[in-house]
């Protein structure tokens, strides 16, 4: 391929849509236990961790432990949905099943089934995410009509990783390869983006490397909105989740266009 082109802004069309489509309609069929796998860890974590370790450290921040964990576990779950399916179900229908193949043999460009499959994954991210909400809301601990500002939050989470995923799969030669992604990124990312304990605890230096995790800025929006309070900073927040987003589509654009076209 043309260095040119191969380094152009993604070239998109309402094409994607279909690509989007297709998607639902093959995920429709195991909705159900798509989103109880998808809801089952953090909500066993959120509970053993909300219940009982809360009940020896009481509030933190003004609230209780659970809800501290709550909003956290809102952006993990977004960010895991997200992550798996621009990963395993995308590298299996892009490599494996040779769905990507066949469909770019019909009118359709790379970009644009490289762009379905991202509000695809943007969309069972925002599902997993809402899911966590509405149990957190079930059990009183999210203040509307507030928390519903979380909506946009959520979708800017579920962009975000869901295009750093599909840079991850351009470059996988296996599902193993994943692990190193999630064991070396995204655990660690979790443990320093203010899941499990307050960010301002920290040391300096590691409060420095967490104000560029994009995990981060996501539970400074959630738990604030969840609470019933607007957060501080908040256009500041979004933009770094909005340039992660960006950022990450181009670059898993150019990645995926160097594997499958050069």
């Amino acid at each position: 391929m043309h260095r040119a082109r191969l380094y152009a802004p993604p070239q998109l069309s309402l094409r994607l849509g279909a690509v989007w489509r297709r998607n639902f309609l093959v995920w429709r069929k195991l909705a159900v236990p798509s989103i109880l796998g998808n809801l089952a860890d953090p909500l066993i974590m959120l509970f053993g961790l909300g219940y009982g370790l809360g009940a020896v450290m009481g509030e933190i921040s003004g609230s209780s432990y659970f809800a501290f964990l709550a909003a956290g576990f809102s952006a993990t779950a977004t960010m895991y949905a997200a992550t798996f399916e621009s990963l395993f179900s995308a590298f299996s229908r892009m490599h494996v099943q040779k769905t990507w193949e066949a469909i770019v043999n019909a009118p359709m460009t790379l970009d644009d089934v490289l762009a379905g499959e991202w509000l695809w994954a943007t969309s069972k991210a925002l599902a997993a995410g809402l899911c966590m909400i509405a149990v957190i809301a079930a059990f009183g601990y999210a203040r509307f009509p507030l928390a519903l500002a979380a909506i946009p939050v959520l979708v800017l989470v579920g962009l975000a990783f869901a295009a750093l995923g599909l840079a991850i799969n351009a470059l996988a030669s296996g599902y193993d390869y994943f692990s190193y992604y999630l064991t070396l990124v995204l655990t660690p990312m979790m443990m320093l983006s203010g899941v499990f304990f307050p960010v301002e605890r920290l040391p300096t230096e590691v409060q420095w490397v967490a104000a560029v995790l994009p995990l981060h800025h996501a539970v400074q929006l959630l738990r604030p909105l969840l609470a019933g309070e607007w957060p501080a900073a908040a256009a500041a927040h979004g933009l770094v989740l909005l340039g992660y987003a960006a950022a990450g589509f181009y670059l898993a654009t150019v990645l995926t266009r160097r594997r499958l076209l050069a």
